[in-house]
């Protein structure tokens, strides 16, 4: 019986040794390509929308929208400031063919679910489109010129 258990007990030890060794390459395999994937990921977002980043300004009211960084997927981290900052409650860029769209929501400071949809002008370096002035359920075609 000491023979059983013995024997048992080694191919179990063998087993097991041969499961970690296989798993860890695996596993660090994994973790390795996922890094890569996100680095991917944003180096792609920061080529497609990095003329983005910066403080735009709407020469119309003095409103400033700052684009801090572009994560992948096209979500921004960016605020409005009207005079003071307020956080978008969504802010996101998509290319569209040729075209670099932005959208933002403001739900802050009695903003109430208004928006800005505006489109990157590169030839200009502006951003063009409407304000959705939800609270008055008006409509505003709107620029932003890049501050310097």
């Amino acid at each position: 019986m000491n023979r059983t258990m013995l024997r048992v007990s080694r191919a179990l030890a063998v087993l097991l040794a041969g499961v970690l060794v296989s798993g860890s390459p695996a596993h660090a395999q994994r973790v390795e390509d996922s890094q890569a994937g996100k680095a991917a990921a944003a180096a792609k977002a920061q080529a497609e929308f990095g003329a983005l980043q910066g403080k735009w300004v709407r020469p119309d009211g003095g409103y400033v929208i700052d684009i801090r960084a572009i994560e992948a997927g096209g979500k921004l981290d960016a605020s409005y400031a009207n005079p003071r900052p307020l956080p978008f409650a969504v802010a996101q860029a998509t290319r569209e063919g040729a075209n670099v769209t932005l959208f933002f929501e403001l739900r802050a400071g009695g903003y109430n679910g208004s928006t800005y949809t505006l489109t990157y002008d590169p030839s200009t370096d502006t951003l063009r489109g409407v304000y959705y002035q939800a609270v008055a359920g008006q409509r505003f075609d709107v620029y932003f010129v890049r501050m310097r």
